[in-house]
């Protein structure tokens, strides 16, 4: 990405950088787990210019994801709302979103708001039956839960429920 485009349009545009971009972009929560972002979430892949044109290249968590529209739509907002009028949102496949891209601090902000994170390596630990897995509840800590079913509110979380604490939670899967 250039670091800096002067002009578009004969206006001097007020986000220049991509620091300054991917700033203005984590004001965009995840619609479905709000308290990530879109970037600690890895959805969005890069920012960059190319013939005077913003492109912001983002990848779904999942195909099919119901929350991209919005998320395409929000981020559209935020960069017109901050001078960059052309804009154009991609969508990048490939490689598929994993939950390996998220950061600890990432993973212990799901735990603090009640999702267990994913544990593991996807490549290996994808496949893993579920029912084999335990998962540690996000409130008490404890190991002693049961899978309650494969999918939660979104098809990227399992709802289980812990026999210490007697608290439903979703988790997020290893994906």
């Amino acid at each position: 990405m250039q670091d800096h485009i002067q002009m578009q349009n004969g206006n001097k545009l007020m986000v220049e950088t991509k620091n300054e971009i991917l700033n203005l972009l984590t004001e965009i929560y995840d619609p479905e787990i709000p308290v990530l972002n879109i970037v600690e979430m890895g959805i969005v892949r890069d920012a960059f210019y190319e013939n005077e044109k913003l492109i912001i290249e983002i990848t779904p968590t999942y195909s099919g994801c119901p929350a991209m529209k919005v998320i395409e739509d929000e981020i559209r907002d935020v960069m017109y709302s901050n001078g960059c009028k052309n804009v154009e949102v991609k969508k990048v496949y490939a490689p598929a979103w994993t939950t390996d891209w998220m950061t600890v601090e990432t993973k212990n902000k799901l735990k603090n708001y009640g999702i267990a994170p994913p544990e593991g390596i996807a490549e290996k630990d994808f496949l893993k039956d579920q029912n084999e897995k335990s998962v540690e509840c996000p409130f008490c800590k404890s190991g002693k839960t049961k899978l309650t079913s494969h999918f939660g509110s979104t098809a990227c979380k399992s709802l289980h429920f812990c026999l210490e604490c007697i608290q439903p939670f979703e988790h997020f899967k290893c994906i």
